[in-house]
């Protein structure tokens, strides 16, 4: 079979093709500087899917980090607020405790069964604007001082006056302070069972406890604290006062 000019010509190019196609199936030819070397087409699907995964665990390890610090910081964020919310929680403690031991005092309280014992008392203030504290003392008698009905606080009991090297002295009692409490004898007659039923009268018995001063009458007041002469032990008088800063 004879092949004219043209059709001789394409043969060329007809086996070009095949080998293209055959390039493409199996393998093909990188050059470079006319240097041709064979790579198979799995081994760079496999290179570019490694790249890949590498570039895309990689972005991962990225936004995890990103993640911790933001978490990090939420916490740390967190325990800062709480810190803060805590420390406020104990000066308003410490404020209010505070604020109690200023105006308050220990003093004996009498039971109901006859027993004493010491007890912390709250005095609100009659000072205003903070500027007094509570104080609780022990005098003998006689005090050696003078009291009045405060001019400027109605129902208040001031102390007008104290002698000099008096026992209120000596109790650090000074003038200007105000009288809120003082301990005050009473004598009742307590009647045994056996006596009630025997007719008898009983016996009398002095009680001492604690009066309050606050808008109690001035008359009334200067009674109490009279009343401690009747104490049977003849303990020294406790008086809670109020004192002017």
């Amino acid at each position: 079979m004879r092949l004219t000019l043209p059709q001789a010509a394409c043969l060329p190019v007809v086996a070009a093709l095949c080998l293209v196609g055959i390039a493409s199936a199996f393998n093909f030819q990188i050059c470079t500087n006319n240097v041709c070397r064979k790579q198979p087409l799995q081994q760079l699907h496999a290179s570019s899917t490694s790249d890949d995964a590498e570039d895309e665990a990689r972005k991962l390890r990225e936004l995890a980090s990103q993640l911790r610090g933001e978490v990090d910081a939420f916490q740390q964020e967190k325990d800062e607020v709480a810190a803060a919310e805590e420390k406020e929680r104990d000066e308003i403690i410490a404020a209010k405790q505070e604020t109690r031991m200023r105006y308050s005092a220990e003093v004996p309280i009498l039971k109901g069964d006859g027993q004493t014992a010491m007890e912390r008392v709250d005095f609100p203030p009659r000072i205003k604007d903070g500027k007094s504290s509570i104080m609780a003392v022990q005098a003998n008698l006689p005090l050696g001082i003078l009291l009045g009905e405060h001019e400027e606080i109605p129902g208040a009991i001031s102390v007008d006056e104290v002698a000099a090297e008096s026992n209120g002295e000596r109790a650090d009692v000074r003038e200007g302070d105000i009288l809120r409490a003082c301990t005050a004898c009473q004598q009742t007659m307590e009647t045994p069972t056996w006596q009630l039923l025997a007719g008898g009268i009983g016996q009398p018995k002095t009680k001492r406890f604690m009066f309050a001063t606050d808008g109690r009458p001035f008359e009334e007041v200067m009674d109490a604290v009279g009343s401690n002469r009747m104490d049977p032990e003849g303990r020294a008088v406790w008086l809670v006062l109020e004192r002017p800063e």
